[in-house]
């Protein structure tokens, strides 16, 4: 493990978070978006995290050395919820159909809310995680000037 690794793979928590909360907002934005692109209501997105893929030599180094391997988090892709369009009887809708019901976004704030949270506290751990690294190769450097 290289001095910098750590810091890297902080780094990297910290894009794929700071990713899942924007997502995460614009979900609660568009929570009453009746009429999206193709003209279906909005559909809620899901980020899905993935390790980060070693380039083939370092793989194959790791693999025959007894270091570390861990090389952070990437983001592999933003998938659509398939959970079913709520359905609201509101028949002077515009997007009202002949029976008078309102296809809804698949969105539930409370449920948005709990992922954000939790976005926001891995966010905070991993800057911890950044700070409590930088103390050490502080203390490190320190070290030599005795």
């Amino acid at each position: 493990m290289g001095i910098f690794d750590s810091i890297n793979i902080s780094a990297s928590a910290l894009t794929a978070e700071k990713t899942r909360i924007d997502i995460i907002s614009k979900n609660m934005a568009n929570v009453n978006t009746t009429r999206a692109t193709g003209g279906m209501p909005y559909r809620r997105q899901m980020v899905v995290f993935e390790e980060n893929k070693k380039t083939p030599f370092s793989a194959y180094m790791d693999k025959y050395t007894n270091k570390f391997t861990g090389n952070g988090v990437a983001i592999s892709e933003i998938v659509e919820d398939s959970t079913p369009y709520k359905l609201k009887y509101e028949p002077g809708h515009p997007d009202a159909d002949e029976n008078g019901y309102v296809m809804l976004p698949n969105v539930e704030m409370v449920s948005e809310m709990v992922d954000m949270i939790d976005a926001q506290r891995a966010y905070e751990a991993n800057i911890t995680a950044l700070n409590g690294t930088k103390s050490m190769l502080m203390k490190a450097l320190e070290i030599g000037r005795r």
